[in-house]
């Protein structure tokens, strides 16, 4: 016997799928498809000919030309012979790794994949430190454009994390005027990046901005900070992390008020100090929230090119340029290949950074929902 369903049961067995399958259309036609076209772009060699375009499909040369040939410069910049101290932190890195694999061999949870993922992970690692020691801490060293967009990474976001939290901490606790003080740091969130790189481009205008008159007399208004490297991505961090200190400071001071008070208030009952306080409850607590926002502001610092677009155009020379502008400025003079590789390149290096991230600190957020 046959069981007949009325036309309002089909519906309801096929409204996930209704529901679901504009979306899936909407990221398959911005985001996948996108991809897979740039890959191909990446991989061949696209002109401009009279009546359309010529595509040519060259394999990997494009990447080719960017890590070992013309366009290494750019990329990876000037190399030079590591100093002692350069050395000193190569070996301490080293060390570390070979405590970390003892460690992970003696936790008797090994595994192949788990295994083979460590060993890519301390290579990756070990490869980047060392292009940026080469790059930045040797003398006639200078960083290409994976080094300036690994430095706005990590100091950057080292930054804004520290001082975000360090404010979130001060604003959590019953003082006067804290309610003004959240809605005064949430303000740089309401304004466009390019709006920031302009704000800071005045003020960091040593002829024309506010600062003019501070710095003639002083009887320095010969000098100019956009003509230093270091000087020039300083300005640029520094916009940047006027940025994002907020963002970073809104969650972080919404984990802290929502963490249960009972274990604070025993633990001072039992004499202990604000440090350890915070070290064996609220930061513990803390972590998956402040690894949830440090990934996301890792994927976006990737992604910086306002900021130095605007304030320097990547330079001096190529101080400031990241691999968002490096691409943006092959695309500019019709390099779409190179556009396309550099921008796979990012793409790569930023989800292995990334992954490499959250799987390190896996096992502490998952003792911390315990």
């Amino acid at each position: 016997m046959t069981i007949k369903t009325t036309f309002e049961e089909r519906l309801d067995k096929q409204a996930p799928l209704v529901f679901i399958l504009p979306s899936v259309l909407i990221i398959l036609f911005f985001s996948i498809f996108p991809l897979i076209v740039s890959l191909f772009i990446a991989l061949s060699r696209l002109r401009f000919v009279r009546g359309g375009v010529e595509l040519k499909y060259i394999g990997f040369l494009n990447f080719k030309k960017l890590i070992f040939g013309s366009q290494q410069y750019h990329l990876l910049g000037k190399f030079d012979q590591l100093t002692p101290i350069g050395y000193i932190i190569i070996s301490l890195f080293a060390l570390m790794i070979f405590i970390w694999f003892i460690r992970y061999f003696k936790s008797h949870k090994t595994s192949i994949p788990g295994s083979i993922g460590r060993v890519v992970v301390s290579a990756g690692m070990f490869f980047i430190l060392l292009l940026m020691l080469i790059n930045l801490t040797t003398p006639k060293g200078l960083p290409g454009t994976l080094v300036v967009t690994l430095v706005y990474v990590f100091i950057g976001v080292l930054v804004q994390f520290s001082i975000g939290l360090g404010l979130a901490l001060l604003c959590v606790k019953k003082i006067r005027g804290r309610s003004f003080f959240r809605t005064v740091f949430f303000i740089p969130m309401m304004i466009t990046p390019v709006g920031i790189a302009y704000v800071f481009r005045m003020l960091t205008d040593m002829t024309k901005g506010p600062f003019a008159p501070i710095v003639t007399w002083f009887g320095l208004e010969e000098s100019s900070w956009e003509v230093i490297p270091w000087g020039a991505r300083t300005a640029v961090m520094i916009g940047d992390a006027w940025q994002w200190i907020p963002f970073m400071f809104i969650v972080l001071i919404a984990g802290l008020e929502s963490l249960p008070t009972e274990q604070k208030e025993a633990a001072l009952m039992d004499g202990a100090g604000s440090w350890q306080i915070f070290r064996d409850i609220t930061w513990p607590t803390l972590l998956p929230v402040s690894v949830t926002i440090i990934l996301i502001r890792l994927i976006e610092a990737f992604k910086i090119i306002d900021l130095p677009n605007v304030m320097t155009n990547g330079g001096p020379g190529i101080a400031t340029e990241s691999l968002s502008l490096h691409s943006y400025f092959n695309w500019r003079t019709m390099d779409l290949s190179g556009s396309a590789a550099v921008g796979y390149l990012l793409l790569i290096i930023a989800v292995f950074i990334c992954v490499s991230f959250v799987n390190l600190l896996k096992n502490k957020i998952e003792l911390a929902h315990r």
